[in-house]
Order: structure tokens, then sequence, then C-alpha cells
């Protein structure tokens, strides 16, 4: 996803504009009676909440919130930022992608080349010490930048993939295996977009990012669908059912756990219940894995360098 010499960098995500599609998404899906206002029984052109309603629940004159929503607000205080989130139900997500799109957009006079991602030495310890816990390194636009042989056996040979490849919305979004993969993908598909979105909030300028969505966009059209939406959500915790084409169905609970020093950086561990069949399903592929390991130092493969990372 690195710009290739002689091409130009893709466009920045408008802020304005997405600041605008976000406010009017999340007031579409207010009516009246959510929010405790008399409906009385007009015809709407569009769905949800009027600016004039949203404007009058939030205390804000009907003209402010216009340009608000047009994006055109300028320094608008987080006071009203909080009333506003208030007024359209904001979960604790949305409100802080809300204050990252309605800061002032940073000048800047020469954009700055990506940052290299690395994972801490240290970090690359602990995920093989992680023995039989699927566990790996999530970073910017979620991207996968480290990973422990449990891992890879539950969710692929991402060693074998160019870097470039290996980010978690190109797989669920273009890779058929990664469909069949999670037994709920539509779900999936959401939560990753939402990730996303998240993080655009925060990183508009970021030419990888918009690289990255472009090309979703004119692939996948489920992508372009979900994109439209504006959802956003954290990583957090919760359960995967997935379809392992070698042990079958196994339900996997997942804990993200962002790292102290990089904020874009986060540790995702999965593990099973302990004495269910998805626990012994994870047994068997540690045992399989550690065998094949054992095969591989024999025969002087090894993993590769760092670990196969």
């Amino acid at each position: 996803m690195d710009d290739q010499p002689g091409t130009s960098a893709p466009d920045p995500l408008d802020r304005r504009a997405e600041l605008s599609e976000f406010l009017r998404t999340r007031r579409a899906r207010l009516q009246p009676q959510d929010v405790g206002l008399p409906e009385f029984g007009r015809a709407r052109r569009v769905p949800g909440l009027r600016r004039e309603e949203l404007a009058q629940l939030a205390g804000v004159s009907v003209a402010y919130y216009t340009r608000l929503e047009q994006g055109n607000g300028r320094n608008v205080s987080a006071e009203v930022l909080d009333a506003i989130a208030r007024a359209l139900r904001l979960s604790d997500a949305e409100h802080a992608h809300l204050t990252h799109m309605a800061k002032p957009a940073q000048h800047k006079k020469k954009r700055r080349p990506a940052r290299v991602q690395r994972v801490r030495t240290g970090l690359l310890h602990l995920l093989d010490s992680l023995e039989g816990i699927p566990a790996y390194v999530s970073g910017a636009r979620s991207d996968i930048l480290a990973w422990n042989p449990m891992a890879a056996a539950v969710f692929g040979d991402w060693g074998a993939l160019a870097p470039e490849e290996r980010n978690w919305a190109r797989l669920v979004f273009l890779s058929p295996a990664y469909r069949d993969l999670f037994v709920d993908w539509d779900s999936k598909a959401s939560d990753m977009v939402s990730y996303l979105r998240l993080y655009a909030g925060c990183h508009p300028d970021d030419p990888q990012l918009s690289a990255l969505v472009g090309e979703l966009s004119v692939k996948n059209d489920e992508f372009r669908r979900l994109w439209a939406t504006h959802n956003v959500k954290e990583k957090g915790h919760g359960a995967k059912l997935v379809r392992h084409p070698l042990v079958g169905e196994m339900t996997l609970s997942y804990e993200t756990l962002q790292l102290p020093d990089d904020e874009e950086q986060c540790l995702v561990t999965y593990h099973a219940e302990p004495g269910s069949d998805s626990a012994q399903a994870l047994r068997l592929l540690a045992s399989w894995g550690a065998d094949a390991r054992r095969a591989d130092e024999s025969s002087g493969a090894g993993r590769g360098p760092a670990g196969g990372r």
C-alpha cells in the first residue's frame, strides 16, 4: 500500500464531508418518540429527526447546527459537542469520533512519510510464550504486525502473504477463505468497517488508509455499503464462532488489549471455555502445530526470519 515512485498519493478523506455524513446518519436513526418529542403526524421527507428538532434537544440554534452538519463549524466547543452527542444518543466511541472530526484540520506544508510500524522485541517474546493461545498484534488500519504459531493455526498462514496483504479488512472482504472461516461473517465484516471508521476519524490524512478504503470500495460492494453507514466501534472483547477446516466449529472468546506506549497497536488473544469442545479443538491444533514445527526443525526449514512474522 506504499506510494509507488512516479504516482501521486491518494487524496485524504474529506474531513468536512465525513463529519456531515456522520451527523446526518446519526440523526436519521432517531425518531421523535425516541427522544421524547411529540409526533404531529406530518409526512417526513427524510427519515429520523429534523435538524430543528435536534438543535432543540441540544440547546443550540438551528442555524448553528445546520452549519456544523454541513461541515462548516469553526472551533466548536467541547460543551456543544457534548450536548449534540447526548441529543443524538451517541455511544462513547461515536462521541470520540465526533470530537476528532470536529477538530479544525491541521494544515501541513509537507506530508510526512508513513511511520514504520514495529513491534517491540519483548512483545514478540510474549507472543511466543502464549502456548496454546492464539494471539497477534494489530496496528494502524488493522494491519497484522506479529503473531504466534497458534494464531497461524487458527486464522491461516499470514507468513505466506506479502506484508501489505496482512490486513484484516483486506482479508475479510477480499479472501473467500475468511468468509468461510467466520460463521457470522456479516458481523465480522461490520465490526471491521466500524473499526476502520473510528481510525479514519483520528487519521483522515493517512494516505495508506485512503488507498485501502478506495481499493475495498472498488472491489467489494458489501464494504462500500457498510462504509456508507458511518458506524464506528471500539475494539474490545466478545466471542466469534469460527469454522476451521481441520477441527470444525469453535467458539473463541477474544480480548483486545491496547498497548500503553503505542495507541495504534493492540494485543489480541483468543481462548475457549475450559472443558468445552472448542478447548479440545484448540488443543488438537496446538498438538498438530507442535508436530509440524518439530518436523520443520529436524529438516532445517525452521520458521524463517523473526519467527515467520
